[in-house]
């Protein structure tokens, strides 16, 4: 596995981390404690060395998980976490006041069983916080040794910027695909000016761009993607016409789809670093086998074209969710 640097001052981390709420939360029951426990060492084992979780993952079991399953590897690896919702549970609304971030962060390392948080990214950014008043609290935990590296997460330009200016942000999280270029417009040449680390959440739009999920797919209970617009029967449709053409790159490369959705995002900057997601071990796999793959200027090119032919129908967050990104 090749690895990148986050940003200018960033950690070194595999090109491709994990993304680990899945296991535990936002797609159906969780797995099982020894399943989750074996991806993740697995992940380690093929390379990965950058792991992401958060409090708000159900709330406080994926960091147990990730903790118990990376403790063996702990100076092998780089683990992020997040603070940001009340209690811990997006459904209670935002929370980032400086007690509040100085709360979740003990209570992450303790479930975490480790030290220092490498990475302590804003979940999401809270209008009645300033965001001053975040940097500064987080810049005063890297004093004291409990954080290494401070994150935002759908935060805009703006917001960056303001604090940056308080304290270094090492990376920004935010979703970006081939399904959702949004953050190309501002965000990106953000965090290239400011030498900021980008990781893209969601790089297989939730799961369609592995080519798996069609209009007559049905979702478990308790899987937000039944709550998502893009996700309707007849978006999903239309969707598939975008899928269907990277699937002919994919063949003509002896690729996945999944795989060229994910190549596709190492090839916008050396900086970005995905972190697609998974419970299946085979996903896992295909998934990571991304990193040996280099488009071409053709390939580029042609999914260039694919894109600006078939427009994604569907928002990416229900109304209700909306509020809560780009601040």
């Amino acid at each position: 596995m090749q690895t990148r640097i986050l940003g200018t001052h960033g950690p070194e981390v595999s090109a491709i981390g994990l993304g680990c709420m899945g296991l535990s939360f936002g797609y159906g029951p969780a797995v099982s404690t020894a399943d989750g426990i074996r991806l993740i060492r697995t992940a380690h084992e093929q390379g990965v060395t950058f792991f992401d979780t958060a409090e708000a993952y159900g709330p406080g079991d994926n960091e147990e998980l990730v903790g118990q399953a990376l403790a063996p590897v702990r100076d092998e690896v780089v683990i992020a976490t997040k603070f940001g919702f009340r209690n811990g549970r997006p459904g209670d609304g935002l929370d980032s006041r400086p007690e509040r971030i100085r709360e979740v962060a003990e209570a992450s390392l303790k479930r975490l069983g480790t030290d220092r948080i490498d990475l302590f990214y804003q979940h999401r950014v809270d209008p009645a916080v300033p965001i001053e008043d975040v940097a500064g609290t987080v810049k005063d935990l890297i004093a004291q040794g409990k954080v290494k590296h401070f994150g935002l997460s759908e935060a805009s330009a703006a917001s960056i910027r303001t604090a940056h200016a308080v304290q270094p942000v090492t990376a920004l999280q935010s979703e970006y695909s081939l399904w959702w270029r949004e953050p190309e417009k501002d965000v990106l040449p953000t965090c290239e000016e400011l030498g900021i680390g980008f990781v893209p959440f969601s790089p297989l739009g939730k799961g369609f761009l592995t080519g798996a999920i069609d209009a007559h797919t049905t979702f478990a209970d308790g899987d937000f993607r039944t709550r998502v617009p893009r996700f309707e029967e007849a978006n999903r449709a239309a969707n598939a016409a975008l899928v269907e053409r990277l699937r002919t790159i994919a063949e003509a490369r002896g690729a996945t789809p999944a795989q060229i959705a994910i190549a596709w995002l190492l090839a916008q900057k050396p900086w970005i670093v995905p972190i697609p997601g998974t419970t299946k071990l085979h996903r896992l796999t295909e998934n990571l086998g991304a990193a040996q793959i280099a488009l071409s200027a053709g390939n580029l090119g042609e999914i260039a074209a694919a894109l600006a032919a078939i427009p994604v129908q569907g928002e990416r967050y229900p109304a209700e969710m909306a509020v809560f990104v780009n601040r």
